[in-house]
C-alpha cells in the first residue's frame, strides 16, 4: 500500500491531509481524486493527438484521386522541365481536373479555385501550342 501512496500527487494528498476519516478512507479518496486528474489529463492529450492527426479522409475515392492528382502534377512539372512540353501540360491539366473534383468532394473552395486557375492557364498554353 505504501507504493500506491507514493504515486499520488502532493496536491491531492494536501487536499485530504487534515481529514477526520480513517487512513484507508483518506487513501481511497486520494486515489479517486488522482484517477479523475489522470482521466482529465488523458482527455487533454487525446485532444492534442486529434489536432495533430490528418483531417483528410482515407480509403475513399477522393483520397485516391488526390494522390493520382498529386502524381500527375509532379509528372507534369518534371516533363515540362525536361522539354516534353505537350505531355507535361496534358499531365498537369489532368491533375487540375482531378484536384477540382477533390475540392468539390471536400467542399473546399480554395482547392477548386486554385486548381481551376492553374489548370486554365496550362490549358490555354496547351491550346496555343497545338494550334
Amino acid at each position: 500500500m505504501s507504493n500506491i501512496e507514493h504515486e499520488i500527487s502532493p496536491e491531492i494528498k494536501d487536499q485530504y491531509k487534515n481529514s477526520q476519516m480513517s487512513k484507508a478512507g483518506r487513501l481511497a479518496m486520494e486515489l479517486n481524486a488522482e484517477r479523475k486528474r489522470l482521466k482529465q489529463e488523458m482527455e487533454d492529450l487525446q485532444v492534442q493527438v486529434e489536432d495533430l492527426s490528418p483531417a483528410t479522409p482515407t480509403g475513399t475515392i477522393d483520397a485516391y484521386v488526390k494522390w493520382v492528382a498529386t502524381i500527375l502534377a509532379i509528372a507534369g512539372v518534371f516533363l515540362q522541365s525536361a522539354d516534353f512540353m505537350t505531355e507535361g501540360r496534358i499531365a498537369y491539366a489532368l491533375s487540375s481536373i482531378a484536384w477540382i473534383y477533390v475540392g468539390h468532394s471536400w467542399n473546399d473552395k480554395a482547392i477548386m479555385i486554385g486548381s481551376s486557375i492553374t489548370g486554365t492557364a496550362v490549358c490555354m498554353n496547351l491550346a496555343k501550342a497545338i494550334v
